[in-house]
This record gives structure tokens, sequence and C-alpha cells, in this order.
């Protein structure tokens, strides 16, 4: 009752998953960093996660190591089980799972995936997720993982609806404070639930990340900056870093000192500077 994919790019590692199924994040992923990403669903067995990722963790191939776990699985005929590995993806759909299920992987050492789902509204919603995940390519995991995701929900996901969807990825220095979590986010209960991961990502990456299209504090863009300061009541003093501080105590208030930087204003910082100055001058 569940799609999901789980994928590596370089030395990145995650697993996005959604449900008509409440906490499906609590249950369906394990991501190792440098090891494996794996999930279980349909009638799920949570000790796959660690037989697989422990088998990934001694040099197992993928394909193996998901054999070896399902094969000693009475229960096997109900359950979904997919991983990714160091050099390709895995993927494995019981006989007795609830259609439409089914799978697919592919890949190699650089970038590799394993897609699946049951209880779906038919392979449409598989397919949609690889051209998905494929045409993302370039991007971030965590970027493609989601967008491989809102693509089967899009192509009409679990036939039942929709209730709850998760996205892990690791990558090294990555997230907060250097942690290697890039995106470890979970909607639990909501009728929109893919959507709704998708607008706590944008609000956790814009939180979480570091400066990008830095724009140095000058002319112009300096004065506009400090017009909007002064609507949301932080008006910069007469010093010549005046602006700079200003900026950095309402940036402070907003959670955005990840994306400080003495070079200028991150671009998205400028964004959410000047929306919150429109909405208060509208209000």
């Amino acid at each position: 009752m569940t799609f999901s994919i789980a994928a590596h790019d370089g030395d990145a590692w995650g697993v996005a998953v959604a449900s008509r199924f409440v906490a499906v994040g609590s249950v369906v992923p394990a991501v190792r960093l440098g090891v494996g990403a794996v999930v279980t669903q349909s009638m799920a067995r949570w000790a796959y996660r660690d037989e697989v990722l422990d088998a990934l963790g001694r040099g197992a191939e993928v394909g193996p190591a998901l054999g070896a776990a399902t094969a000693a699985d009475a229960g096997r005929a109900s359950r979904q089980v997919g991983a990714v590995g160091a050099t390709g993806a895995a993927t494995f759909t019981g006989d007795e799972c609830f259609p439409w299920a089914g799978g697919r992987a592919g890949g190699d050492a650089t970038t590799a995936w394993a897609v699946h789902g049951n209880i779906l509204t038919g392979p449409e919603v598989v397919d949609a997720m690889e051209e998905a995940f494929l045409a993302a390519a370039g991007r971030r995991l965590d970027e493609r993982l989601l967008a491989a995701l809102l693509a089967g929900d899009a192509a009409g996901g679990d036939s039942r609806g929709r209730q709850s969807a998760a996205l892990l990825v690791l990558a090294p220095g990555a997230g907060y404070d250097a942690s290697g979590v890039l995106a470890d986010l979970r909607v639990d209960d909501h009728p929109q639930a893919p959507t709704e991961l998708a607008r706590v990502h944008a609000v956790a990456t814009l939180v979480f990340g570091g400066p990008e299209d830095v724009a140095p504090l000058e002319g112009s863009l300096r004065d506009e900056v400090a017009a909007h300061l002064v609507t949301l009541g932080h008006r910069p003093t007469p010093a010549p870093d005046g602006v700079e501080r200003a900026l950095g105590a309402w940036m402070s208030g907003a959670n955005l000192e990840n994306r400080h930087s003495p070079a200028g204003i991150d671009a998205r910082v400028l964004a959410e500077l000047r929306s919150a100055a429109a909405a208060l001058t509208d209000s």
C-alpha cells in the first residue's frame, strides 16, 4: 500500500516514499551512508532493513543480499522490498502482494535506483517515477527523489488515496552542522501528503541550506535591503556596516543564519526579505 524509490547518486543515498497509511516514514525507509538504502513495504518486514544493509556493509552485491533476505523469510510472498548498494540496485515483489504491484531497478556504481509500489493505480506509477528520477540527473539526490515521488503521485499513486510521505537522504558533510543528513522529513497524516512533503522540503532547504547566489550589498540593492529592513522594524544604524548588522538580526529571527555570507546577501534570503516586507506592507 505504498510507492517508493531508493537511490544513490555519487556519495548521496536516500529514499522517498508515500502511502495511504499513517507515518509511512517510520516503517519503510532505512539508509546507511556509504553502504546502501533499503525500503520494506506491502506487509513490511522490519528485519529486512538491517539484514540487507548488514550484508551490503560486509561487501555483498545488492542482488544476492536481497535474495538471501527474502529466501529466509517464510512470509516473502506478501512482501515488497528494494535496495541500492555500491554497485547497483534490486527489487523484489512477492506473488501475493495486492495489485497493482511491481518495480523497476537499474543503474551502476555511480547512480542506481529501485522503484516499487503495491496497491497502485497501475504500472504507470513506477514508470513515471523512474522517468522523473532520470530526467532530474544533475540535481541533488533529495530533489531527484522528491521529483520521482511527485511524478508517481501525479500518475495515480496509491489507488486508495494519500495519507503520509517521507524523505530520508544522507550525504557526507551535508545538512545542519555538517551532520551528513541532507534531508530527514516526514508528513505523517495529511490528505495531500506528497505535495505537503514538497512544501516542507522547500522550507527545510531554505533554513538548513548554506549561502548560494550571493550578491554584494552595494548600490541600489543595498538601498532596497535597507528599506525592507526598516519596514520589518530592523532600522540600520548609520555605521558603515549598519545594513549588514540589521540584516543579520532579521535573519537570526527568521532562522536563516546558515545562509549568512560576509560577501553579501544570499538569493533566497533576499526573496524571503522581499516577501516578508511585502506581506507587512499589504496588511
